[in-house]
């Protein structure tokens, strides 16, 4: 899309004389080697906003978690990142367990999650995706297309958690 700019010259270079018409094109889009930033800025605006994959992930992630019965996301507390965390300076990952894929208007939800013992899963499932949803939209103006959510376990009442402390054998 392409619009036209009038600018005036004078055979001295001042303004008043004479007609110039010059066709600006519209910048095209940001393009990114690695696909984590997309460009989201509506048609009309100065300038371009970027929203990282990353973000998204961590909205749809802190949204998740706000969910009762919903002990943990991931695939299990056994994993790689649930060792990473325990490290000593090693932060908790809000988008654990998340994936997403962004484009231009929309966005479309992995979210892997492990459940509390005798919650009715299909009804946590569907509040987390409404909560999911109305996060992500509200917070990137993004449309949500899809929040597809994968249960991977139940933790148990008497399970304890691999981040909790056991008690020692020895002292």
């Amino acid at each position: 899309m392409s619009g036209l700019v009038q600018i005036r010259r004078t055979g001295s270079g001042t303004p008043d004389e004479g007609v110039l018409m010059t066709e600006i094109a519209k910048p095209a889009p940001p393009k990114t080697d690695s696909g984590d930033t997309v460009n989201v800025s509506p048609h009309g605006e100065r300038g371009r906003t970027t929203i990282a994959v990353g973000v998204v992930e961590k909205i749809a992630g802190m949204a998740a978690r706000e969910i009762d019965g919903i002990h943990a996301l991931g695939s299990g507390s056994r994993g790689f990142g649930a060792v990473r965390e325990r490290v000593p300076g090693g932060k908790p990952n809000v988008s654990r367990g998340v994936k997403a894929e962004v484009g231009e208007k929309q966005a479309a939800l992995d979210i892997d999650l492990i459940v509390e013992y005798g919650v009715p899963i299909r009804r946590l499932a569907s509040a987390v995706r409404s909560h999911v949803i109305e996060a992500v939209e509200r917070a990137t103006g993004l449309q949500v297309v899809e929040v597809n959510i994968a249960v991977n376990d139940v933790h148990l009442p008497d399970e304890q958690d691999e981040d909790e402390p056991t008690e020692s054998r020895v002292q």
